[in-house]
């Protein structure tokens, strides 16, 4: 999932309107987190898919806001994307997509001479990637884009992670990763988008890079496009950071929450407070909870941690502009195992320890 450059300004589900519950909460000591000891409850939890939720990501629609969409996935053989609105009903179904593991949504690609926001998920059983125009899901890749090509093994090939890099320049990179790699360095591949001369997505390989402890796998990545990092879950090991823009080099920069979490690190989610100040949201996925790092500095320091209702949370994705008055301050969406996604208030999330971005009317 990315974090979004968004320059956008600014009927919640019957008996789901909850706030923060009455949670416990430790006072931190020496400078060491707060955690909320009790579970914060989403205000809207979306209409079940048919098989297996598992990553969302959410589009931002530049008109009006309050027509938004969340775009989640149906992870199974028989699987799909499901377009779901603001109030969680489901809007429209891409079906026929084999194991849709995750997935990011972009803003701009020009494609036959045209600006057009995009979805892009992995399809893990093809070993493709697969385009979808926002917001009328019409598929804009010829059938899906091969990744991985010249790996052996299928699970060198099985697609799992994927986020989309916006570099200042504007130009658009897909960031690939898979059940497993090897460990020298090279487990994501790195993709540069274009048109294909038709009006269809082009991806050419322009770099490899990434290391991996070998413990797991590697699913969750994420983009901060305005800082130029991409951060990624090395499952039962910790967050890694590297630079996004490929032209920087393939340095790992950071290796952060790698103490303090149950069982897999899992999604990430960025929410911006300023231009080089935020959180990077990091689910703790045996425990149900989230741990919430600083944006800017390297290491990135544990602020807090929360207990969330969703049920073993695997993907999420979060935006800091006013949708509705219902998210005022913005959105954070995380998968649940019983084939939903909960929608939370950042400022249930935040509490009174963490600040909200600012809004504009």
């Amino acid at each position: 999932m990315t974090t979004r450059n968004i320059l956008f300004s600014t009927a919640v589900l019957p008996g789901l309107l909850c706030f923060t519950a009455c949670a416990q909460q430790s006072a931190p000591a020496n400078g060491q987190a707060y955690t909320d000891t009790a579970a914060i409850r989403p205000v809207v939890i979306t209409e079940q898919v048919k098989f297996d939720s598992d990553d969302p990501a959410i589009w931002v629609n530049p008109q009006d806001p309050s027509q938004s969409l969340v775009i989640g996935t149906d992870k199974s053989a028989e699987g799909a994307l499901y377009v779901f609105d603001l109030q969680g009903k489901i809007k429209q179904v891409v079906p026929n997509l084999q194991r849709p593991n995750n997935v990011d949504i972009a803003y701009g690609l020009v494609l036959n001479g045209k600006r057009i926001d995009y979805a892009v998920t992995t399809e893990r059983i093809t070993h493709k990637l697969r385009f979808f125009s926002l917001p009328d899901m019409q598929p804009i890749d010829d059938g899906g884009i091969p990744a991985f090509e010249g790996e052996t093994g299928t699970q060198f090939r099985d697609l799992m992670g994927v986020a989309v890099y916006t570099s200042k320049s504007g130009d658009q990179y897909v960031i690939a990763g898979r059940k497993t790699g090897p460990q020298d360095g090279t487990y994501l591949w790195q993709y540069r988008l274009s048109d294909n001369g038709a009006g269809k997505i082009k991806a050419t390989l322009v770099r490899k890079f990434g290391h991996y402890s070998g413990k797991k796998e590697i699913e969750s990545i994420a983009v901060d496009n305005e800082a130029g990092y991409v951060y990624y879950s090395d499952e039962q090991y910790g967050v890694r950071q590297y630079y996004a823009d490929p032209e920087k080099g393939n340095e790992e920069l950071s290796v952060f929450g790698t103490t303090g979490f149950t069982e897999d690190h899992e999604g990430i989610s960025i929410y911006k407070t300023s231009a080089g100040k935020g959180y990077i949201l990091v689910s703790d996925q045996g425990a149900n909870k989230f741990h919430i790092f600083s944006r800017e500095g390297i290491p990135h320091k544990l602020l807090k941690v929360v207990k969330v209702s969703a049920g073993h949370s695997d993907g999420s994705d979060i935006v800091n502009v006013p949708l509705n008055n219902t998210f005022q301050h913005g959105l954070f969406v995380v998968m649940s195992d019983d084939r939903t996604f909960h929608y939370y208030r950042w400022e249930d999330i935040a509490g009174k320890e963490l600040e909200s971005a600012p809004t504009k009317k």
